[in-house]
C-alpha cells in the first residue's frame, strides 16, 4: 500500500520569515501602561502632565530675571567655574549667595548651553516641577492605585504656590523634587527591605540640603518612622539600615560643606549670610536655628514670639491659614488633615508591614512636622516656603480619598467623605472671599457644587456605582476649582523680586496685585505700608536720614530707580520693595545711560561697580554682564568687604564706580556688621557724586582730594 505525503505549499524565496509575536512592544507598554491598568489610566496621566507642562511653561519669559539675586549668581556661574562651584554673586567672586548652590548649578549649566536669559534660567525649574508631579503620581499609585496618584499629582500641580515656585528661580523647585524622590526611595525600601533604596532616600535628602540647607531635613523623621515601623526586616536590621541611610545623607551633603570649610578664605569668596565667613555658621545659624528662634545675626528682623506679631507675621497653629499663607497652600489642607485621621483609623489594626498605613505615616509625618515647624518658627519666614507642604498635601488627599472611597459602603466612610468635601468647599469659599474682586461668582459655584457633591456622597451607601462616581467627580471639581483659578492667575502674571507670592491680591495679605498687608500696602512700605523705622544719619550716598537702621538713601528699600525715595515715610517711587506681580525686594532698573557708563572700559576693572546689597548690585550686573560687587551681601549686613578691604580695592583700581541707593543700608539690625555703612560714608566724604538718570554714582578713580583711610 502506497502512502501519499501531502505536498507543502511553495514558499516565496524573497519574503523574510515573519517576526516573532511579542505581547507588547516597549512603545506599546509605554502608552498602555501596566497590564492591569484600566484603559483610562495612561491617557489621564498624559493629560495631567501635558496640562501641568502648559501651566508651568506657558509665557514663562514674562517673569524676566524673576529673583535677580539668584539670576545674577547664575550669570556669574556661567562665566566662572569658581563662581559656579561656590555660588558666588559675581564672577569676580567677592561673596556667595546665602544658600548652598545646588539649585544654581542646574540653572548655570543651562545658561552655559543656551546663554544667560530668562528662559534658560526658568525652564529647568518648570521641568523640575513637571518631574515632581510625575514622580508623586508614581509614588502614590504604588500602594493606593492610579486614581489616588492622579489626585495627588493634580493637587500638587494646581497648588498656587507650587505654580509660582516652579516658574521661578528660587531653590525650592529642586528642594521639592529631591524630597519627593526621597519619599519614592523610602516607599521602594518599605516594599522589599532594600538597603540600597533606603540609602538612596538619605542621598536624595542630602542633595536637597545642598539646595536649601536644613529645610530638607524636615522630612527625615517621617521617612525614618515609616521604614522603622513597616520595613520588612527584623528590628535590628531596620535600625542598622536607617543608620546607613543617615551616613548616606551626611556624605551627600557634607562633602560640599567640608570642601568649602577647608578651602582657605583667601582662595574663595566670602560666605554670604555669615558674620565670620563660615559655611558652618551659615548652616547652623542664619539658615538653621536662627530660623526657629528668630535669633538671626545679620537678618533684617525677627518674627513674632509667643504667638505675637512681628516682621514675619504671627506664629501659631493657624499660621498656614492666615491671610498671607492661606491662598498659597491651605486650599486642601483641612481635607488632608481629615482624611489622614480617617485613613490611620481604617488601617490601625492591620499588620505591622501594611503598606497603606506606612504611606500615611510617611506623607502624614511630612505634612505635620513641616507644617508645625513653619507655623511656629520665629525667624525669617516667607509664604513661598509653604511649597514644601504641597507634595504632602497632595499625597495625603489622594491616599485618604482612595481609602475612604473603597470603604464608602460603610456609614463612617461615607459621612467622612461628605464632611471632607463640605469643609473644603466652605474653606475655598472663605479663601475666595478674601479676594472678592477676583472672579466673584466662583466662590458661590465652589460652595454650591461642593455641598451638592457632599450630599450626594452621603447617599453612596445606596446609590448605583455610576451615580456615586458622578458625585465624586463633582466633588473633586468643586474642591479643585479655587486653587486652579489661583494657579491660572499666577501663571498669567509676571512675578519678580525676592519675596514672590501667588494668586490675586487679598485683603490683609500678599498677592499678584497691590498688597494690603504687612509687606507693603497701597503705599508700599514695610510693614503695613507705613515705611521702615528711621535710622542714623549715615545713609548710603545720595540718601538722606532715615531708612532701615544704618540708613538708606531716601529712607526706603531702594526701589527700581536706584533709591530716590521719601525719607519721612521710608518709601521709594514704585512702592516699598519694588517688584511686580506680588514680588518684593526687586532689582534696580538700569537706564541706558547707566548701562553705557558701566560698560565703558569695563575690562580694566575687576568690578565695574559696587553697590550696597545684592538686590541692587544684581540689577546692574545682569544689565551689563559685568561683575558688580554686592557690598554687605543680601541684607547689606555682612562684613564683606570690610572698610579696609574696600579701600585697598579702590587703591588698586579694581572698582570703577560706587552706586548709591540700594540694598538694606548695612545697619546693625539683628547684630549684623556696619561695614557697608562705613564704606558708604567713606565714599561720600572722599568722592564726588554725579547723577546718571535718577541714580547717584561715585567715580572711585577720581577722589575729591587725599582720601582718608
Amino acid at each position: 500500500m502506497t502512502t501519499t505525503l501531502p505536498v507543502p505549499p511553495p514558499v516565496a524565496p524573497d519574503l523574510p520569515p515573519p517576526p516573532p509575536v511579542r505581547p507588547h512592544s516597549r512603545a506599546a507598554r509605554f502608552f498602555r501602561g501596566r497590564a492591569d491598568d484600566a484603559p483610562w489610566v495612561r491617557p489621564a496621566l498624559f493629560a495631567l502632565l501635558l496640562l501641568t507642562g502648559l501651566l508651568y511653561l506657558g509665557g514663562l519669559g514674562r517673569n524676566g530675571w524673576a529673583n535677580a539675586f539668584y539670576s545674577a549668581a547664575v550669570q556669574a556661574g556661567s562665566e566662572s567655574w569658581k563662581a559656579f562651584f561656590f555660588g558666588s554673586s559675581d564672577a569676580a567672586n567677592s561673596i556667595t549667595v546665602d544658600k548652598t548652590p545646588a539649585a544654581l548649578w542646574v540653572m548655570a549649566l543651562s545658561a552655559r548651553v543656551f546663554g544667560v536669559n530668562s528662559w534658560s534660567i526658568l525652564v529647568p525649574q518648570a521641568l523640575m516641577g513637571l518631574a515632581a508631579v510625575g514622580l508623586l503620581f508614581a509614588t502614590v499609585r504604588r500602594w493606593f492605585g492610579p486614581a489616588a496618584g492622579l489626585i495627588a499629582g493634580a493637587v500638587l500641580a494646581l497648588t498656587p504656590i507650587a505654580v509660582l515656585m516652579f516658574r521661578f528661580n528660587n531653590p525650592d523647585a529642586l528642594l521639592v523634587l529631591l524630597m519627593v524622590a526621597g519619599a519614592y526611595a523610602t516607599v521602594r525600601a518599605v516594599e522589599n527591605g532594600s538597603t540600597k533604596w533606603i540609602m538612596l532616600a538619605g542621598m536624595f535628602v542630602g542633595f536637597g540640603f545642598l539646595a536649601k540647607m536644613l529645610q530638607a531635613l524636615l522630612v527625615v523623621p517621617a521617612f525614618a518612622l515609616a521604614y522603622l515601623i513597616a520595613g520588612p526586616p527584623r528590628l535590628g536590621k531596620r535600625i542598622g539600615q536607617l543608620l546607613l541611610s543617615g551616613v548616606a545623607l551626611v556624605v551627600s551633603a557634607g562633602w560640599y560643606i567640608a570642601i568649602v570649610e577647608l578651602v582657605p578664605a583667601s582662595m574663595r569668596p566670602y560666605i554670604g549670610g555669615s558674620q565670620n565667613n563660615s559655611i558652618l555658621e551659615l548652616t547652623l545659624g542664619y539658615n538653621g536655628l536662627g530660623r526657629l528662634n528668630g535669633d538671626e545675626t545679620g537678618s533684617v528682623g525677627g518674627g513674632g514670639r509667643g504667638g505675637g506679631g512681628g516682621m514675619w507675621g504671627s506664629t501659631g497653629l493657624l499660621r498656614m491659614f492666615d491671610s498671607e499663607q492661606g491662598g498659597q497652600i491651605s486650599w486642601l489642607l483641612p481635607a488632608a488633615l481629615i482624611v489622614l485621621v480617617a485613613g490611620l483609623a481604617i488601617t490601625a489594626r492591620r499588620a505591622r508591614t501594611d503598606r497603606q498605613r506606612a504611606g500615611l505615616i510617611l506623607w502624614g509625618g511630612w505634612l505635620l512636622i513641616t507644617g508645625l515647624v513653619f507655623s511656629f518658627m520665629q525667624g525669617i519666614f516667607h509664604a513661598y516656603y509653604t511649597v514644601a507642604l504641597a507634595p504632602a498635601v497632595g499625597a495625603v488627599v489622594g491616599m485618604g480619598a482612595a481609602l475612604l472611597w473603597r470603604h464608602r459602603r460603610t456609614v463612617l466612610a461615607a459621612v467622612t467623605l461628605a464632611a471632607t468635601v463640605a469643609v473644603t468647599a466652605w474653606w475655598s469659599f472663605h479663601l475666595l472671599t478674601r479676594s472678592a474682586d477676583f472672579l466673584p461668582g466662583l466662590r458661590w459655584v465652589v460652595l454650591i457644587g461642593g455641598l451638592i457633591g457632599a450630599v450626594t456622597l452621603l447617599g453612596a451607601l445606596r446609590l448605583p456605582a455610576r451615580v456615586a462616581a458622578a458625585a465624586a467627580g463633582i466633588s473633586l471639581a468643586a474642591v479643585l476649582a479655587g486653587p486652579a483659578a489661583y494657579a491660572v492667575q499666577t501663571a498669567s502674571e509676571a512675578h519678580t523680586g525676592s519675596i514672590p507670592s501667588a494668586g490675586p491680591a487679598t485683603a490683609g495679605g500678599l498677592g499678584g496685585g497691590p498688597g494690603r498687608g504687612r509687606f507693603g500696602g497701597n503705599r508700599g512700605g514695610f510693614p503695613g505700608g507705613a515705611g521702615l523705622p528711621g535710622g542714623a544719619n549715615q545713609g548710603i550716598p545720595g540718601g538722606a536720614q532715615g531708612g532701615f537702621p544704618g540708613g538708606l538713601p531716601g529712607g526706603g528699600f531702594g526701589g527700581n530707580n536706584g533709591g530716590t525715595g521719601n525719607g519721612s515715610t521710608g518709601q521709594t517711587p514704585g512702592g516699598g520693595f519694588g517688584g511686580r506681580g506680588g514680588g518684593l525686594l526687586d532689582a534696580a532698573t538700569v537706564s541706558a545711560e547707566m548701562k553705557a557708563l558701566l560698560e565703558a572700559d569695563a575690562d580694566r576693572y575687576t568690578w565695574v561697580a559696587a553697590a550696597v546689597g545684592s538686590q541692587s548690585a544684581s540689577g546692574y550686573q545682569l544689565a551689563t554682564g559685568e561683575p558688580v560687587m554686592p557690598v554687605g551681601g543680601f541684607n547689606g549686613s555682612d562684613p564683606s568687604p570690610t572698610l579696609a578691604q574696600f579701600q585697598q580695592y579702590v587703591a588698586e583700581g579694581k572698582i570703577h564706580y560706587f552706586i548709591g541707593g540700594g540694598g538694606f543700608g548695612g545697619g546693625r539690625s539683628m547684630g549684623g556688621s556696619s561695614a557697608s555703612s562705613e564704606i558708604a560714608s567713606w565714599v561720600t566724604e572722599n568722592f564726588t557724586a554725579r547723577t546718571v538718570g535718577t541714580t547717584t554714582v561715585y567715580d572711585l578713580t577720581q577722589p575729591t582730594g587725599t582720601t582718608t583711610a
